[in-house]
């Protein structure tokens, strides 16, 4: 197992009970809302799915030496961003495999070295919730989340038990405690198990915000959400997005929002970031890694192959009942190289000529395109 030192992981068991609120199960006193002399601020840092194809497997192995996988070269590139936040969080969009039996699209099972190499890049935790969640079935979530813990990984977004999905998993980032939470908006036509309608959290309005009330009163200070959504190969946000982003940054409890921060998935291209009722929300981060990709019209398109790192620095309540807010926000453009099985970190590549440049600015536009930078939004180093 690998150690985390940056912070220590803590567990807030929710209890979730179908139609009705959320109760949380925690038996200490209350604590103020007032940050304590020594409280901190922290920085957060976020990227896309991780899609192992059969070329991504096939380049780990051959990273390995020929003998099982070593994902830990594909990002090397970006591991001083990861592994200088007080949390970092991935997506794991697949499932793990075991015993040489691992596959790419369309039914994802990839090695279960992936979990080693995200934990050694600086990722503390990651959400699995995603149309692939359910490809090897309960199995598939087991040898996942298992593969997970032994990195030392927390995760969210799907579960092996019924209690195991009542739990939110919550990381130490200096003084403040971040929990975060994970929905996908389907599982590709895949049914849940019936014994195991609990295995994998599905998008749902009244769900997320339950969830998220309960995290906070079980002493979260900060709530994240991770959503795997939208409408692939497609920039802009779509109206489902759109419109989930506002309800959600709209529920309140009191003067405080019930969410502090939306990160996006799914779309394999990177999406726009956009403050919603003064929240930030990332519509899409793209792919962080993934094979060469073909659009829904079978036509190569590299921006299956772009992605962006969000990274945002919370401070400590002024106040009492206040939240912690975002003071500074951030992106970090980034490709994934499918010839030398890298991924880049695109502001550190600009010597490598105009092609390079091109893709940053894209990106850029892209990220930009819903008036963030009016909101503050900036391209990070």
């Amino acid at each position: 197992m690998i150690t985390r030192s940056r912070q220590v992981a803590v567990v807030l068991t929710v209890v979730l009970t179908a139609g009705a609120a959320c109760q949380a199960r925690d038996h200490r006193p209350p604590e103020s809302a007032r940050p304590a002399p020594s409280a901190r601020g922290f920085t957060l840092v976020a990227s896309g799915d991780v899609l192992p194809h059969d070329s991504v497997i096939e380049r780990a192995r051959f990273d390995a030496g020929g003998t099982g996988h070593d994902f830990r070269p594909m990002l090397s590139g970006i591991r001083s961003v990861v592994a200088g936040a007080d949390v970092a969080l991935c997506h794991m969009e697949t499932v793990y495999g075991v015993d040489g039996d691992y596959t790419g699209h369309p039914v994802f099972k990839s090695p279960p070295e992936v979990a080693q190499a995200l934990a050694a890049t600086g990722y503390d935790g990651c959400s699995t919730a995603s149309e692939h969640t359910l490809d090897d079935g309960p199995e598939g979530i087991r040898r996942t989340l298992d593969a997970l813990d032994g990195a030392g990984l927390r995760h969210a977004g799907s579960a092996r038990t019924e209690q195991e999905a009542r739990t939110a998993a919550v990381l130490r980032a200096g003084s403040a405690r971040v929990a975060h939470l994970a929905y996908t908006h389907g599982t590709d036509g895949l049914p849940l198990p019936p014994d195991r309608p609990w295995a994998v959290n599905l998008v749902d309005e009244a769900r997320i915000i339950a969830d998220a009330r309960a995290a906070r009163k079980a002493g979260a200070d900060v709530v994240v959400v991770s959503l795997h959504w939208g409408t692939e190969w497609q920039e802009a946000p779509d109206e489902q997005q759109i419109t989930l982003a506002r309800s959600l940054t709209a529920s309140r409890t009191g003067d405080r929002p019930d969410i502090d921060l939306i990160l996006g998935t799914h779309a394999h291209v990177p999406q726009a970031y956009e403050k919603v009722n003064g929240t930030w929300v990332v519509y899409g981060m793209g792919d962080q890694i993934a094979g060469e990709m073909f659009n829904h019209e079978g036509v190569q398109d590299p921006r299956g192959n772009r992605s962006t790192l969000g990274r945002f620095t919370f401070a400590p309540p002024a106040r009492p009942g206040e939240r912690w807010r975002v003071t500074k926000a951030e992106f970090v453009p980034q490709w994934f190289d499918v010839d030398a099985g890298r991924v880049v970190d695109l502001n550190r590549a600009l010597d490598e000529g105009a092609e390079v440049g091109s893709v940053r600015d894209r990106i850029r536009d892209v990220v930009l395109s819903r008036g963030a930078a009016q909101d503050g939004l900036v391209m990070g180093e």
